[in-house]
């Protein structure tokens, strides 16, 4: 990994995305990078032993632990193939104007108004253009502290051969690990408010993992001594009310961000992404109709989800009294009004 590129979570692409991949005629330049298979998945949840899930019988073969800066470049690459003009840039969305959308594009120290047919929104978490437009709707207050370990201890092998995923579920939340191509990255899971503050250090970190019962044994071979101070991000589910309106339209995780344990949140930006495209090409070829189709396909989305989430969440019964999963028996994508 690239010293100038820092690690980003989120690296899990499952067997599902082949065909999408296919349709989208990424498959041949995605094969040909130094991704990881993941053959499957281990858990613990719902009791302390340790159950497992191959993907050997899954009709689309394995899935991927994903070299993440490569990938999002691999992906920028296609775009600009395709046409895409990119731009670095900040971008400051602006109301539209007689249905017309703009945006001011700051770069440089210099600010210019840009006009277009359609914007897509495409900002992630942040629904920069979507915001304006729609409500969104928070599902918990679930953050993800996490750290990449790289560096192995000498005498030991110099690759962990390990290619599951491994999910542990504990009073306050859950961990998982899993390797990727830069080395292993460990995260936990827990609601914002309920996070011990003892988790912003390596060590903290590190103590938090040795209580583990599955999880720090996945470390075997890793330097402690090289641990990195964890980071934070948000990880909660959440929802734009509408995704889409007259001249923009909100894909990714702009439009619907889920709960890490779905596993399913880049396969849902490239999914939700090709669906935003299509849309937008067929309301330029004067199929107004498109949006309201798209918007009922986010919602089958939505649906969907929802219903994997109560009962993933619903399996794990042995601390009915912690808050985190107290929590989670009733956690719908709720109108959240901090306006954040």
């Amino acid at each position: 990994m690239s010293l100038s590129v820092p690690f980003r979570i989120g690296e899990t692409l499952p067997p599902a995305a082949r065909p999408l991949l296919h349709d989208l005629g990424l498959w041949p330049g995605f094969v040909a990078a130094p991704h990881l298979r993941c053959v499957g998945t281990y858990a613990s949840w719902g009791s302390e032993a340790l159950h497992g899930h191959s993907h050997l019988h899954d009709p689309q073969g394995h899935g991927w632990h994903l070299d993440r800066a490569r990938f999002d470049a691999f992906l920028r690459g296609a775009a600009e193939a395709a046409g895409a003009e990119p731009r670095r840039a900040e971008v400051v969305p602006l109301p539209l104007r007689g249905g017309v959308p703009r945006v001011l594009i700051r770069a440089g120290g210099r600010v210019a108004e840009e006009r277009c047919d359609w914007l897509v929104d495409a900002t992630g978490r942040r629904a920069v253009i979507g915001r304006r437009h729609g409500r969104r709707h928070k599902q918990d207050r679930l953050v993800a502290v996490y750290a990449l370990f790289e560096r192995r201890l000498p005498g030991q092998r110099a690759e962990d051969a390990e290619l599951r995923s491994l999910v542990e579920a504990v009073p306050r939340g859950w961990w998982y690990t899993a390797r990727v191509p830069a080395g292993r990255v460990v995260a936990h899971l827990t609601d914002a408010d309920l996070a011990d503050s003892a988790l912003r250090s390596a060590g903290g970190f590190l103590d938090a993992i040795g209580r583990t019962r599955h999880v720090r044994t996945r470390l075997d071979g890793y330097d402690p001594a090289a641990a990195p101070a964890p980071r934070w991000t948000s990880a909660h589910g959440l929802r734009l009310h509408p995704a889409a309106g007259p001249g923009w339209i909100a894909a990714g995780d702009a439009a619907l961000a889920v709960d890490p344990l779905s596993s399913q949140g880049i396969l849902n930006a490239l999914h939700t992404g090709a669906r935003a495209g299509l849309t937008v090409e067929r309301c330029l070829s004067g199929e107004p109709a498109a949006l309201a189709e798209y918007c009922l396909f986010l919602e089958r989305i939505a649906g969907a989800y929802a219903r994997h989430h109560a009962e993933t969440y619903g399996q794990e019964q042995r601390w009915p009294g912690h808050t985190f999963w107290e929590r989670r028996r009733h956690a719908p994508l709720v109108p959240h009004r901090s306006g954040t």
